[in-house]
């Protein structure tokens, strides 16, 4: 008898773990907020391959039958070759320029830290959280004679990257050690050779990162080649969706082809995402923790 109270004492009360419910809740999170994300996407894929009278429903029921020549009729009626060839420039081009500018800006701020060059760094960060004067950017744009030219798009998308980049880099330059400038410049190295052949390769990861977030942001840009092109054949996919969205809707109804647009014009975004989001997470982390 004593010996069973004595093991019955020697039990321990179970105790709840509140890490445990901690953990699952923040997974609960998650899979809530992946599923507002996800749900749209499959909405879209789903009634992209639907008739026109069950996408007119805008459901997330199967298919009766998948209707993959509406991505045919969306590349024939919507001009998709040429917006395409269009988001494909305005989305590329800029990002060397960037890269190069972006990252040759932050290596002297970073290295040659006086007083003017932080002065002049907090300036051009700052344009981070400045709005855009469109009537003055406007007016520049016509004064110069680019207005409606695929170079007034690129240019002001180039000059529009130059502080959340040069954020970046600035942040990512600290963490390369100050020792490899000295032993390049002892062994001959010019200040733009040294930086080309020695600093600009250890950029990798922050230039992957630049490239790709510019990259998806240029694409999705709608705002800027609204205001500054008024012909279709300079319009990137962005406004090609726009114009096809309200010709078939506001007449025929077609959310099936409107769908299948969406998803043209979205794609291109999706795989170069998931293709690069580890240099993303890289290079965005390294720049936060280094800064």
């Amino acid at each position: 008898m004593e010996t069973h109270t004595a093991l019955v004492q020697g039990r321990k009360k179970p105790r709840i773990d509140k890490g445990m419910f901690a953990v699952v809740g923040k997974n609960l999170l998650v899979i809530l907020v992946s599923l507002l994300i996800v749900i749209p996407l499959v909405l879209l894929l789903l009634n992209s391959v639907k008739d026109q009278a069950q996408s007119a429903v805008m459901g997330l029921d199967w298919p009766k039958a998948f209707h993959i020549e509406n991505y045919l009729t969306v590349i024939q009626l919507g001009h998709v070759t040429t917006s395409f060839f269009n988001s494909l420039i305005y989305s590329c081009v800029p990002i060397v320029p960037i890269v190069v500018i972006t990252s040759m800006a932050a290596f002297v701020f970073a290295r040659n830290r006086t007083k003017l060059n932080n002065v002049l760094y907090f300036f051009i960060v700052l344009g981070i959280t400045l709005p855009t004067n469109w009537m003055t950017l406007m007016k520049l744009v016509q004064v110069t004679h680019l207005y409606n030219t695929r170079a007034a798009l690129c240019l002001l998308y180039i000059a529009g990257g130059i502080s959340f980049n040069t954020f970046l880099f600035f942040g990512f330059m600290n963490s390369i050690p100050k020792e490899l400038d000295e032993a390049a410049i002892i062994d001959g190295c010019s200040p733009l050779s040294m930086f080309f052949r020695v600093i600009f390769p250890l950029l990798t990861p922050v230039i992957a990162t630049v490239a790709v977030l510019s990259f998806m942001g240029l694409w999705n840009d709608f705002i800027n080649p609204l205001y500054f092109t008024n012909t279709t054949r300079l319009w990137p996919m962005t406004l090609a969706v726009f114009q096809f969205f309200g010709r078939q809707i506001g007449q025929f109804n077609k959310w099936n082809l409107v769908s299948a647009d969406i998803v043209l014009t979205s794609l291109p975004v999706v795989v170069a995402y998931i293709i690069s989001q580890r240099y993303i997470v890289a290079g965005m982390t390294m720049g936060s923790v280094k800064g």
